[in-house]
């Protein structure tokens, strides 16, 4: 298995989710990857590295991801909603990014209530 199948989920989720000047380098059987983001973003890209790698002793990424301020923004979810649903009210919005966002209140990304405030990444 190559390094970038190995980490695809996290190179998948720093394509899409707008991490800044996203470079992705691989050099003598480690991936580079370096780029900048909001805080939530990072989090969860460190999220992703520790499922593909739970000890994270494999040395073979090298995750630089520097922490640029961002905005958000409270919703708050009514009958009806889903997090995709949600996430078409925002331009460029996914509800992975929303989900990653929230992981604090939310298990479950399918299983969300009615009044619960959740944060939109702007």
């Amino acid at each position: 298995m190559s390094l970038q199948d190995k980490y695809g989920r996290l190179l998948e989720y720093a394509e899409g989710s707008g991490v800044k000047n996203l470079s992705v380098k691989e050099e003598k059987n480690v991936l580079y990857v370096k780029g900048q983001a909001t805080k939530t973003v990072k989090d969860y890209l460190w999220q992703l590295y520790q499922q593909a790698d739970p000890d994270m002793r494999s040395g073979d990424l090298i995750l630089d991801i520097e922490e640029i301020p961002g905005k958000e923004e409270i919703y708050e979810v009514k009958p009806g909603d889903n997090l995709s649903k949600i996430a078409l009210q925002y331009p460029g919005m996914t509800w992975n990014k929303i989900y990653a966002a929230n992981q604090d209140i939310i298990k479950d990304p399918d299983l969300i209530r009615p009044g619960q405030k959740i944060k939109i990444p702007l």
